[in-house]
């Protein structure tokens, strides 16, 4: 980055923890994985959709056409900018400040969609155990909300730690079953003929979707770059070490399904316990349902915590309310912005799960779409700028490449589209969603209007 680029940043993103709360790679890995995985919690519903032949063929074809360029994408972004704000800061270096408040808001209201399902599915896994708590469903998603957020508080570390305990919570189950699976020899692991035969495309885009859905996220882990230990090194080695441990457990826990002869609808409808039970007894269920406990708070600790630095950062320049960038005075953490997290999550309960998901989904490819055009654009008036990892393309294959997931998430967005019980937060809450953003800008704009700005970055224009 050139001297007059980083003279533009504000001072608030140029400040580093001290290095005993810095985020080092074996932590780092179990928040990424925390964030984009959470376990094999999710994919249920991936045999339903495509069937005994194609669910292992979306499986490994779909993280290589998504994800794979996703990945390259965020570590030359994240190494050309390894700060605090993460993508909110390359958009706004890419395309300005417009588009970058575009960004951030489009980024949080997906964040609290997402984080709003974590504790639902956290009362569904408790009620394995008491099924009485359904109940006290509301009760129990605030207490779960509440907690993750001054787990929050009390810093980055903490939630390293304690995502490397959940993490191996939700990992040993499947172990156990790999394993029990393995020495038995109760049922064959043989892989049935790949093909898409008889797979409608709605169906098929649900079935891309689903495996979409279960590697969202690894831009949201570089929103807090300034708090790790050699960021551009320790995301590079926990990022890779994240994709292939993700996409292991997969493998093993759809090839065991597959062949365990389950019912795939009963499965979508009870989850892995029930494959647990089959293969195991319900000593198995018991232990695969207390991962999908520890997967709902891992993953909610873990997306929050990348939430969070994002207003942080755009208050930094004006574009929220600066007391969003104000720290805790012990944690060094920006509590505020947790606390208003928590609250908007809480209140999230008037939505319908469908109606979360489209605004997951939709808001999330808006996002990535931005980020995407970043990389092309800083390729072309940066070409010089420093790249500890620079993808080995031209701006044109590089187009080429950042188009393939462009075009899976099409598909997969057709299938939610055509499913009929989501059209009608279709209708409303996705494009309000979507549209919120501008409607945020121009009222932010008129708000300004009579203040001078700070410094000369935020003098740039749209």
């Amino acid at each position: 980055m050139k001297t007059t680029e980083k003279s533009k940043l504000p001072v608030s993103r140029k400040l580093k923890p001290p290095s005993s709360l810095l985020l080092r790679t074996f932590a780092l890995g179990s928040v990424i994985f925390l964030t984009v995985s959470g376990g094999p919690y999710g994919l249920e519903p991936l045999m339903q959709y495509a069937g005994r032949n194609g669910a292992m063929l979306l499986l490994l074809i779909v993280p290589l056409l998504w994800d794979v360029p996703t990945i390259l994408a965020v570590l030359e972004l994240n190494s050309m900018m390894p700060e605090e704000g993460g993508y909110y800061l390359w958009v706004h270096r890419a395309l300005g400040r417009r588009c970058a408040f575009y960004e951030g808001w489009w980024s949080w209201l997906y964040s609290f969609a997402d984080l709003a399902i974590y504790p639902v599915l956290a009362v569904t896994y408790l009620s394995y155990f008491f099924p009485h708590l359904q109940d006290h469903k509301i009760a129990v998603c605030l207490a779960i909300v509440w907690g993750c957020a001054l787990l929050n508080i009390t810093g980055i570390v903490n939630v390293g730690k304690t995502s490397v305990a959940l993490g191996a919570i939700i990992i040993l189950p499947f172990l156990v079953m790999f394993f029990k699976v393995l020495k038995s020899g109760a049922i064959p692991l043989s892989l049935p003929p790949q093909n898409l035969n008889g797979i409608g495309i709605s169906s098929l885009g649900l079935g891309i979707y689903t495996v979409m859905w279960n590697f969202l996220g690894w831009d949201n882990v570089t929103t807090y770059a300034g708090e790790v230990n050699r960021p551009v090194r320790t995301y590079l080695v926990s990022i890779a070490v994240s994709f292939v441990l993700i996409l292991l457990v997969y493998f093993f826990t759809v090839l065991i399904t597959l062949n365990s002869s389950i019912d795939f609808g009963r499965l979508n409808d009870s989850g892995f316990p029930l494959l647990g039970e089959k293969l195991g007894g319900p000593y198995l269920g018991k232990l695969i349902a207390a991962g999908g406990i520890a997967m709902a708070i891992g993953v909610f600790s873990a997306v929050m915590l990348s939430i969070s630095r994002v207003p942080a950062a755009m208050a930094a320049d004006r574009l929220m309310p600066a007391f969003l960038s104000k720290l805790h005075p012990v944690f060094k953490t920006p509590y505020l912005t947790i606390i208003i997290c928590a609250a908007v999550v809480s209140c999230l309960s008037v939505f319908t799960l469908p109606e979360l998901i489209v605004m997951d989904v939709l808001l999330y490819g808006a996002g990535l779409l931005l980020e995407f055009i970043s990389l092309v654009v800083l390729r072309i008036k940066e070409p010089e700028a420093e790249r500890p990892f620079r993808i080995p393309l031209n701006s044109f294959l590089l187009s080429a490449m950042l188009f393939i997931p462009v075009l899976v998430f099409g598909i997969a967005l057709y299938g939610i589209l055509s499913k009929p019980e989501s059209r009608h937060g279709i209708i409303w809450v996705a494009p309000a969603a979507l549209l919120s953003a501008e409607i945020a800008w121009q009222a932010l704009k008129k708000i300004k209007k009579q203040s001078p700005p700070l410094n000369s970055y935020q003098q740039q224009d749209d």
